[in-house]
Parts: structure tokens; sequence; C-alpha cells
């Protein structure tokens, strides 16, 4: 038996912290006093993004820790906390933070069938990182999670699965509370999934979508039960190519029940009761868009403030990826230039085809977040090269705003850079409070954070959208209502009081929106979903505070059951947002 062992660096969280003028501007966070954080003069025009006038607000920078402990490759929030989830995987040898005395966990040596030679990994490999204060909790991995998937229950429990080798057929679940660990079932899958798609299903369950050399997929069964069915799918088969760029498919759920699955540049409407595809949809041209070509893709914020809808649509957007000879050509040493595209189509229009657009600048290994006003926000990555180890150049630091239902050539926003590269393995994640957490990147094999042109990435950092403009600080709303421990039935009606500093408040100005937190990794968020609730009344209650009724979504194919945040949206500016759970 051996050990391993190296000095624990010591958590460098050394602010100098300072509030504003006025500390509510940005949620009494505290905020670095250098020219990275917070910038309020705009930018210039550059291929086809829109101009700021000079002065405007593109976004603040907020470095929040520089020891995440954990490089995060896979990160979630968990409800009813400010708690991220942050992980890599546990074979990449010593993090920079240890588990507790006495709880190290043994690592088997494959080859020994007897089972008496092991070492002791004594590093967490997995943190609970506390986005207000900073602070990280180390927890225990036992089996690999290296490339793994994920999603919560409708219990808010993360459900986590698959990875490498060991962890290949695993079943991990970590619930909410303050000293809660991983439960692994490490044989609960019918087969070894790695690079899989995890989604939740209108019935609670879980479907997992394929994973390398996997033309398959299955459901992920109750806990501690192990599963020995999978059914074959081979348009993943049909999908593939020399450098496998169908892994991590794009899945998403239809508003009619169906399972969308896009892998490679195809994509499929599958029907989960007969098991059988409904349509395949047209190719979307251009190159690859998944792992290792690293595209990234959401669903569109789904609209559900028409009284009368024929059909609720879902439409999809994927951005950027790779020529899907890229692969190839960065092993000699080539770098090639990223996709500059994102194609959008309604996949509940049988007769809808792709309609393209162009990014101001190319860019893989992207991550596509949806905000809670609707807009879009596109950060990480690199302009060349690919998803892997030192198998990307020239990162991309400026995020994007893709504003959907603005005219075409008005929907992209450069906004503020930063300084950080993030590339193979960062992650990014939508925040309670409007704020987007940023953090990870790891283009080496261990950690490594010295003689190599992209270190190992530990620092975490905020992003804060254009709404936090501090011109615009009398637009945010306050939401007063609490719905903690409380059920939302579908079809109800949910009602949400809310402080604004205005006299009175104009209906058309005003929108309510419920948006499902997302697992994210790779550049995928898998099962994000916002949805635009249909406001039935607005009344003013007292002097700048305000009650709004809106209908609950009607069916779980609509919102799947779990938990959501609600924001109050006025002229563009959310509130922070509170958890509700649907069911």
């Amino acid at each position: 038996m051996s050990i391993f062992l190296k000095p624990l660096p010591l958590l460098s969280l050394f602010f100098f912290a300072y509030y504003l003028t006025n500390p509510n501007v940005f949620g009494n966070s505290r905020v670095l006093e250098t020219p990275l954080i917070v910038i309020y003069n705009g930018g210039g025009e550059e291929n086809g993004a829109n101009k700021y006038d000079e002065g405007e607000y593109r976004g603040g920078w907020e470095l929040v820790s520089e020891n995440s402990g954990v490089s995060a490759m896979h990160m979630t929030i968990m409800p009813n906390s400010n708690k991220a989830i942050m992980f890599d995987a546990a074979g990449f040898g010593p993090s920079e933070i240890s588990l507790p005395p006495g709880d190290c966990r043994r690592v088997f040596d494959e080859r020994d069938e007897t089972g008496e030679y092991y070492e002791l990994d004594c590093w967490a490999h997995a943190v609970e990182f506390d986005t207000e204060t900073a602070t990280t909790r180390p927890l225990k991995i036992l089996t690999d999670t290296w490339c793994s998937s994920g999603g919560l229950s409708a219990n808010g429990t993360l459900v986590q699965t698959g990875g490498w080798a060991d962890g290949g057929r695993s079943v991990r679940y970590l619930s909410g509370c303050n000293t809660c660990d991983w439960e692994e079932h490490p044989m609960s899958l019918s087969t070894s999934r790695w690079f899989s798609t995890q989604h939740i299903l209108p019935n609670g369950n879980f479907i997992l979508v394929g994973g390398r050399r996997m033309f398959n997929y299955e459901y992920i069964p109750k806990g501690g039960d192990s599963n020995d069915v999978y059914f074959p799918l081979p348009f993943l088969q049909e999908t593939t190519d020399p450098f496998e760029n169908n892994l991590y498919p794009f899945v998403f759920l239809s508003t009619d029940g169906n399972i969308l699955i896009f892998a490679n540049k195809r994509s499929i409407l599958l029907n989960l009761t007969t098991n059988k595809i409904v349509r395949e949809l047209p190719v979307l041209d251009g190159g690859s868009r998944n792992y290792p070509a690293s595209g990234t893709a959401a669903l569109l914020p789904i609209n559900l403030s028409d009284p009368n809808p024929k059909a609720i649509r879902a439409e999809i957007i994927i951005c950027g990826g790779a020529d899907p000879r890229a692969g190839k050509l960065v092993e000699k040493g080539i770098f090639v230039t990223a996709l500059q595209d994102c194609g959008r189509i309604d996949i509940t229009d049988p007769k809808s085809t792709w309609q393209k657009e162009m990014m101001p600048t190319p860019r893989t290994m992207g991550d596509l977040l949806i905000l809670p006003t609707g807009d879009i926000l596109i950060a990480n990555g690199a302009k060349k090269g690919i998803a892997g180890w030192n198998f990307a150049q020239d990162p991309n630091p400026t995020p994007l705003l893709y504003r959907p239902d603005n005219p075409t050539t008005q929907r992209f926003t450069e906004l503020k850079a930063t300084t950080i590269p993030r590339m193979y393995g960062s992650t990014s994640m939508l925040l309670p409070d409007g704020k987007i957490l940023v953090a990870g990147s790891n283009t080496n094999y261990y950690y490594n954070f010295t003689g190599v042109k992209y270190p190992t990435e530990l620092r975490v950092e905020k992003f804060y959208p254009p709404y936090f403009d501090p011109l615009l600080i009398s637009d945010r709303p306050v939401i007063a209502s609490d719905y903690k421990g409380k059920m939302v039935k579908y079809r109800a009606y949910i009602v949400v009081e809310f402080k604004l500093k205005k006299a009175e408040v104009d209906q058309s100005d005003l929108k309510v929106t419920m948006y499902s937190p997302p697992f994210t990794t790779h550049g995928f968020s898998m099962g994000q979903r916002l949805l635009v609730l249909a406001i039935k009344k607005l009344e003013n209650v007292e002097s700048e505070f305000f009650r709004v009724e809106v209908a609950a979504p009607p069916s779980a194919e609509i919102a799947p059951p779990g938990f959501y945040l609600i924001f109050v949206v006025h002229n563009g500016v959310p509130s922070s947002g509170i958890w509700v759970q649907i069911a």
C-alpha cells in the first residue's frame, strides 16, 4: 500500500474588497478594485457585433476565489442553496484540496484479482463551493467521474452517471444537506457510459444517451437497482466519424414529449413510448458540432404567454464547433480555425429548416447559458483547435450576448472580456442572483501549474451581465414571496409579490420566467430550460409593492418535474430568483 501525498497549498482567498458607493448595485457583492473587475466603458464594433456607445456597460468580472481545490470540469448548483458542486476526475492525481484525515479513497490495482493491493488517494476530486463566501467543502468520489453526465432529479438530488474505467457503469447521488456526500452504485448501468448525455423526462426518470462506442440509450434505474436493458440506436453509429465527433450528443425534451438528439451534424426526434424515430431533421452543414469538435447548444426560451397556441413551439440553437478533420490535423500541430456560425431550427415544425447566423468570432468549447431575461450568453472556449489535452490554441475570452428576438443582424453583442483563458474543461453556471459563475479549464493530463502554455485553472470568477448596469438599478425587482417547502402543481396559478422603485408598472414591461438549472460539462448544459410564463393579473398592492399572478406550466412535457428558479424581469432587468418545485 502507498499513499499519494504532497503539501497542500494554502487557499489564496486574499481579496482587496470594497463596496461600491451604492452596494446594492452588485447585490452587496465584494468587487475587486482592478481594471479587470468592473468596467463601465464600452467597446468597438468587430466582425458584425453590435457597437456599444462610449460609456455603456458591457458587463463586469469579479475574481471570487484563487483556488477552488479542484478544476471544475463538471458543475451544477443545488436547489434552495447557494452551493455549486464542482468536480473533475478521480484519476488525475493529487488535487489542491485534501479529504478529511482518515477518509482516504482506496484505489485498487485492476490487475490484482485478490483485491489485497491498493493505494490510498487522500485528495478530494469534488467540492461543494459556496458561491457567496467562496468556501469549499471536499467531497469524496469513489469511482472515476472523468467525462461523465448528470442532472437534478424531481426531488432536487443530483443524479450523476458514468465516467471512465471503474466509473463507467456508476450512478452517484448527492443530496443538498450541509454534511451530505456521494452515494455510489458502481454497477447500476447496463453498459459503460463515457461522454454520454443525460436528460430528465416528463415522468421524472432520466434517459442516458450514447457515449464512446455506445450506439444506444438506456433509462437510469432507481437508486440501488441495476439495469440490464438498453435500446439500440443505429443513428449514433451512423453519425460517428474517424475522430468520433458525435460524443456528448445534444439532447432536448421537445414540447410534444419527443426527445431531440443531435449528433455531429444530424438530428432526430425520438418517441420514447414506441422507441421509434418520428422524423429526421435537415442536416446542419458547415462542420461537426459535438465533442470533440465541441460546439454548444441550447433550447431557446419556451413562450407560454400565447393564450391560444395551436402548439407550443420549441426551437434550438447550435453555435460553433470545428471542421470534422480538425482532430487529425491537430495531432500534426495544425490548429484549424473553429466554426463561426450558429444554426436555429424549430423542432416542432416538420417543415422547418436551419437558419444560419454568424458569431463575431469563431468558437469551440464555448458554454451557452440562458439568462433570466431570455437572452443567451456564450462564454469560454477557443478560436482554434478542438477539445482535448493541448488540442486548442487562441482562447476566446470575450462573452457574447445573443438576443434571439432581435432582427437577425442585431442579435450578437460582444461583452467585456476576461483575462483568464477558459478552454478544455471549463464550465459556467447561472446563479440565482443572475450572475454567472465561471470556473475550470485544464488542457493538461494531471494538474500542471508551471512550464505549460495553459496551466490548470483553479481560479473562480463571476461575470455580471449587462443587466447589472448601475444605471438600471431602479428597474431591478426584488421578490418578496417565498415558495420554499411548497409544491406548485401543473396548470395552477403562481402568485409572486415583488418590490420595485416605481410608482406603477406596465404589464408590457414585465416578464416572469422560470429556469431549470442544468448540469454543465464539455460545453453542454444538460437539462437547461427557460419558460416565459403567461401573466394573468398584475396589481399594485401599495407604494412600490406589486403582485403578479402567472400560470404554471401546463404539463410535464413542457416543464419536467423538479426545482426551478422564478425571476421577475422588468424592462430587461431581472430580480434574483426564488426556488419553486413543480410536480
